[in-house]
């Protein structure tokens, strides 16, 4: 059962980080479109500026369980590098536990409520001609550290099955 679970979620997050590196084609697309407006025609739209953002954060945001997934996260690996895979389990199972799961509950509790009242108000942009529905981006806040925390679960599903696989290869050996 847990390992359908990890698996559901890695193909989950998989397909998201796939799908949204589409996003990274489309901002420099908008980007290049925007330096031409504002070089060639010394214009630009404030729209322009905000979508540029918001792609941005989108691909961030929405591409941390992708990249937590394939281990391309910031770490500080001054110990780490030289452990063995059953101590890299421990660190990453407690780390998981104490630190990655709870950050995520914590932040999509006080990013929906942020976002919710974006979306009550009905924010918009502060700058004329700007973008509409700035809850939208708000939520995202929320989709992607749950798929932050979803990965995170499969990380500790495999931290687990590691430090099983090495505690029965131990009890094997003597």
């Amino acid at each position: 059962m847990w390992k359908k679970l990890k698996n559901n979620i890695d193909r989950l997050n998989e397909g998201v980080g796939r799908a949204i590196s589409w996003l990274t084609t489309i901002l420099v697309v908008l980007v290049c479109f925007d330096v031409v407006i504002r070089y060639v025609f010394n214009d630009t739209q404030a729209w322009i500026r905000e979508l540029e953002w918001h792609l941005f954060a989108l691909i961030f945001i929405l591409g941390a369980g992708y990249a937590f997934k394939h281990d391309r996260h910031v770490r500080v690996d001054v110990f780490y590098s030289n452990f063995t895979e059953r101590e890299k389990a421990w660190v990453n199972l407690i780390g998981g536990l104490l630190l990655l799961l709870p950050w995520c509950l914590l932040i999509t509790f006080y990013a929906f409520d942020f976002a919710m009242l974006s979306y009550k108000i009905g924010e918009t942009s502060p700058d004329p001609g700007g973008l509409p529905a700035l809850y939208i981006i708000k939520f995202s806040v929320c989709v992607g550290i749950m798929l932050l925390f979803l990965q995170g679960i499969s990380s500790i599903i495999d931290c687990i099955d590691i430090l099983k696989t090495a505690q029965t290869e131990k009890e094997t050996n003597q």
